[in-house]
């Protein structure tokens, strides 16, 4: 039974996970939704820059309860990035580390500035906010 839930677990941690990541990237282009976004973005970054620096740069706390789900069902060599983890689960191929690094931050750094455009520096009428 405690592998059933292991497994249940796991399948989870890469709904969950990976509907925020999208969310994370996407979620400041939707008016109902900017406000939550800017906030998960703000606790991903939290997450990153201050409870990284006893964990590592980069640290997430979902990737550590996950990575622990699948050292129990067994298994091992997971790589440090989430989105590296996802690739290799996704396509049997695994990414240049420092790359997917890279990317993973260039593309939050987007997402953060394009957030903090339509929270606080967009004027109210235009187009978009019928969304």
């Amino acid at each position: 039974m405690e592998n059933f839930w292991l497994h249940l677990g796991n399948w989870f941690f890469i709904v969950f996970h990976t509907v925020l990541i999208v969310f994370n990237l996407f979620g400041w282009i939707f008016p109902k939704t900017r406000k939550l976004h800017l906030f998960t973005l703000a606790v991903t970054l939290f997450s990153w820059l201050v409870l990284g620096i006893w964990k590592g740069f980069g640290y997430c706390l979902l990737t550590d309860w996950h990575y622990d789900i699948l050292r129990q069902l067994g298994k091992t060599n997971l790589p440090n990035s989430y989105i590296t983890f996802l690739v290799e689960t996704l396509s049997g191929w695994r990414p240049d580390a420092q790359l997917v690094e890279i990317l993973t931050l260039v593309f939050t750094l987007l997402a953060l500035i394009c957030s903090l455009w339509v929270n606080f520096f967009k004027k109210k009428n235009d187009f978009s906010t019928n969304l």
